[in-house]
């Protein structure tokens, strides 16, 4: 029987920290996927803040379902070194807050370049992430994205296929997969036995408008139902990414 956790990015709520915790509890929701902090990248928080953020989380009840990071979203052609760098950062700060995930990205491909002519560089940097992930009991979660080149199902496949189970799975987001023009059906059928955390998020297939989840073209409703027969034991993380006012 599925067992699904809500979760989101409270950072699309407010900005404060504070704000985001008083509108999960009025929710009734204990978990969130934490992007930003006080106007400020996550992953740009040195230790000692972390353990501070840490202690409000605590008193509010609150867990990380996930550290929503920027890891992987730099061009493929740039330098490596210090992204290294900030994923061991990241790496520290996710264990600090007791979380399992942190989400991921497979890197910008050049304009008008085929993505599948960087596949071998791409993954070289992956396994160097999954090499220093091993044993910590940190999974590393891969998210299609536009642009990277993890953009479509096929090639998301193609890197997960690549990576041990026990350090890297995938996140199905299915706006983003509109946004590239990728039927969200046939890529939650290539993709459902890497997938164990769900971005919950929906977009128009021929502008590619992000709108209330199950007004788009991401079948969101079909694939939740097809989680729900399954043994999904896993997060449903809000993203709806909606402006107000």
């Amino acid at each position: 029987m599925a067992k699904c956790i809500i979760s989101g990015f409270a950072d699309e709520i407010a900005d404060r920290l504070d704000e985001q915790l008083a509108t999960l509890a009025k929710l009734n929701v204990h978990y969130m996927e934490m992007r930003n902090v006080n106007g400020r990248n996550f992953t740009d928080y040195t230790p000692a803040e972390a353990k501070e953020i840490k202690k409000q989380l605590d008193a509010s009840g609150v867990r990380l379902s996930a550290v929503g990071s920027p890891l992987g979203k730099i061009g493929i052609e740039e330098d490596f070194g210090p992204h290294m760098d900030r994923f061991k950062r990241t790496m520290e700060l996710a264990q600090i807050m007791e979380t399992a995930y942190i989400r991921m990205f497979s890197f910008f491909i050049p304009d008008g370049k085929d993505p599948d002519e960087y596949k071998n560089a791409v993954l070289e940097r992956w396994f160097q992430f999954q090499e220093y992930a091993k044993g910590s009991g940190i999974i590393l979660l891969h998210e299609n994205e536009k642009g990277i080149y993890g953009d479509i199902p096929r090639r998301c496949r193609t890197l997960l296929d690549a990576m041990d189970w026990d350090t890297v799975r995938g996140i199905f987001d299915p706006a983003n997969f509109v946004q590239c023009k990728a039927d969200t059906l046939e890529g939650f059928r290539l993709l459902e036995d890497k997938i164990v955390y769900m971005h919950i998020k929906d977009a128009i297939w021929d502008t590619g408008k992000v709108v209330p989840s199950g007004q788009g073209d991401g079948h969101l409703p079909e694939i939740l139902g097809q989680l729900a027969g399954k043994d999904f034991c896993g997060f449903l993380s809000l993203e709806p990414h909606l402006e107000t006012g």
